[in-house]
């Protein structure tokens, strides 16, 4: 009866230590590199959202400037291959985790940027074209779109860098050899130079 007792007894001593524990754990950051990770891949799934609206929009831009002259029409054929290419790209699921991936991504979305940026310079020449309502109209998305991909492009270069950071660093290393050991660093990649003063783009700047 009396080992009873001292065992029931023992329980919220057990508990009490256990809790402890924990949150002595969580104080050293025992939690930062599967938080960190999550928040570097939420961030990457809105890169892709936005990636993906951008490529949604191009097929109505591009018939709403069907007015240009001959020479000029490159440019459209440029944005449609572009667009091509981008949506062609494997975005394989270890992307995150694979430089190599990443960069072919990276560089079909940065070639998609710059034909569109080459488009709107185009399209200054034909004023009919420009003060269309439904060109107008994309236009602004697009404009809004370029804006949310260069926000999400920095917000995920930020988690990246929070998350690689922890997994090299004191405790954070312990960590990881001690829990974590599967985890590895997650590719990131470069904002365009044009992107790097203000995250606010207007292709519609000279009118």
């Amino acid at each position: 009866m009396t080992a009873a007792l001292a065992h029931r007894a023992s329980r919220p001593l057990a508990f009490l230590t256990a809790a402890l524990l924990a949150v002595s754990l969580a104080g050293c950051g025992v939690n930062n590199i599967p938080t960190y990770e999550e928040s570097a891949k939420a961030a990457w799934s809105e890169v892709l959202n936005q990636y993906k609206r951008r490529t949604d929009l191009i097929p109505n831009l591009v018939e709403s400037v069907k007015g240009f002259a001959e020479q000029e029409r490159k440019v459209l054929t440029d944005v449609t291959e572009a667009r091509a290419r981008a949506t062609s790209v494997q975005v394989p699921a270890d992307i995150t985790t694979n430089p190599e991936a990443m960069k072919q991504f990276q560089d079909a979305q940065n070639t998609l940027g710059s034909a569109l940026r080459q488009l709107m310079v185009v399209v200054e020449r034909y004023p009919d074209i420009k003060s269309g309502q439904n060109f107008l109209a994309l236009q602004s998305q697009i404009e809004g779109t370029e804006n949310r991909i260069s926000i999400a492009r920095r917000d995920y270069i930020e988690a990246v860098r929070r998350y690689n950071t922890e997994l090299a660093t004191f405790p954070g290393r312990l960590w990881k050899t001690a829990l974590y050991s599967d985890k590895q660093p997650m590719a990131t990649f470069d904002i365009p130079a044009e992107d790097t003063t203000a995250p606010k783009v207007d292709f519609s700047a000279g009118e």
